[in-house]
């Protein structure tokens, strides 16, 4: 029964991986009457600016590989706010339109010269997709508010809760400018290739800032993360030898040795920690064979693990190797694995006043930024609704991620 049972979660798996990259809207946006901002007697002084930058970033679609008109948005918004932007070139992909380059968004605050900052305030402007438009509850804006569309939580709602704080401060002259820094990057989704080459440009001179503390925004529930789990990401592929199903013993199954291998996976502890808890699997894609009545020849699975272990340059090759191990034990012949980037769980500092803390499951670019500076992992929505259908948050979400955000830009620029 426990076979059976985990062949089916294997199989499982693999078609919602399909049904996910078909996604589409489960609704639409409603008709509307305009909303009207900052209607509430408590309203913050920056609701309305807030809100319409949200809905102007979520409203811009941006899936991997086509953030070009996002970026030129927030380079425009920024450029008419007295800062100096700056693109940082990153390489197109097969989806990339022509003429429209992907870049990341370098920026400082007015009056800095951009020649030593301290604290990098980063998010990224990459979503997953299909793009959902954006929505708001009708009538009068309230603290309950519900907004939605792709990316409201992951991550435009940090980028423009991020530019708010900032924007906030430097308003009640309670920074010191030369010390801050903006970045916003593409490609978090997918590969975190603009993340990457931000680092390498810095590790290569090629960018001359050396960094005290970098402040990344993710969807955490407003709570200040301890840390992540780290990732493996895996292809495999399994041979067999292909012949006629009646006769399943003149030949081998593809299929069969995958799903024994993965049955074995699924229930064997890859890996556990107290603050991090299991290390999982996900096989995110499976595909294999021909037809019914054909045994098959070949199996292809994407598999994706996320490592509660470290440290965080070797807890995901400890896992590789546990995985590898029982593929050798199934067929030692017919499995080969690439795994294209893996790490163990991140650490990052949850120490300051004031703040909830967590621990969450999901990869971010902190592993993709090396470097000796401390880490911070806060933002506003919940990551369980940030990929689906349903993507939202309320405007109280937005409006506590700022006044976290200032905090933690104050607390940084102390330490």
């Amino acid at each position: 029964m426990m076979r059976v049972a985990t062949i089916a979660l294997v199989l499982a798996s693999g078609a919602l991986s399909q049904a996910f990259q078909e996604q589409a809207p489960l609704f639409s946006a409603p008709n509307q009457a305009p909303a009207v901002l900052g209607s509430s007697a408590d309203a913050p002084s920056y609701r309305t600016d807030l809100l319409r930058l949200h809905k102007s970033l979520v409203s811009t679609s941006s899936t991997p590989g086509t953030e070009h008109d996002v970026g030129v948005f927030l380079i425009d918004y920024l450029n008419e706010r007295g800062y100096k932007t700056q693109r940082q070139p990153i390489a197109s992909t097969e989806n990339t339109p022509e003429g429209k380059p992907r870049f990341n968004v370098l920026a400082f605050p007015p009056g800095s010269t951009g020649a030593d900052p301290k604290v990098l305030v980063t998010s990224h402007i990459d979503v997953v997709p299909p793009h959902i438009p954006y929505g708001i509850e009708d009538g009068d804006v309230t603290d309950e508010t519900r907004i939605w569309g792709r990316g409201s939580v992951d991550a435009k709602g940090s980028v423009a809760a991020m530019v708010t704080a900032l924007e906030s401060l430097l308003k009640a002259d309670k920074v010191d400018v030369s010390k801050l820094m903006l970045l916003f990057v593409v490609g978090e989704e997918v590969s975190g290739d603009g993340m990457k080459t931000f680092s390498d440009a810095i590790a290569n001179k090629k960018l001359p800032y050396a960094f005290d503390s970098v402040i990344f925004g993710e969807p955490t529930e407003n709570k200040l993360a301890c840390g992540h789990k780290g990732g493996l990401f895996c292809d495999i592929t399994t041979k067999g030898i292909p012949g006629h199903s009646g006769y399943p013993w003149v030949g081998k199954s593809a299929n069969e040795l995958m799903i024994r291998a993965f049955a074995k996976i699924l229930d064997t502890d890859l890996g556990s920690s107290e603050e991090y808890g299991n290390t999982t699997v996900n096989v995110g894609l499976f595909q294999g064979g021909l037809a019914a009545n054909v045994i098959p020849e070949t199996a292809f699975v994407k598999m994706a693990a996320r490592v509660a272990i470290g440290t965080e340059k070797t807890g995901a090759w400890i896992v590789r190797d546990k995985v590898q191990a029982i593929f050798d034990e199934i067929d030692k012949e017919a499995f080969s694995m690439v795994c294209t980037h893996g790490y163990g769980f991140v650490a990052s500092n949850c120490d300051v006043e004031d703040f909830e803390t967590i621990v969450v499951n999901y990869g971010t670019d902190m592993p993709n930024f090396e470097g000796d500076h401390t880490r911070y992992l806060y933002g506003p929505g919940n990551i369980l609704v940030a990929h689906g259908a349903n993507e939202n948050l309320t405007v109280a979400e937005l409006e506590t991620a700022v006044e976290g955000y200032q905090k933690l830009i104050l607390h940084a620029l102390k330490q």
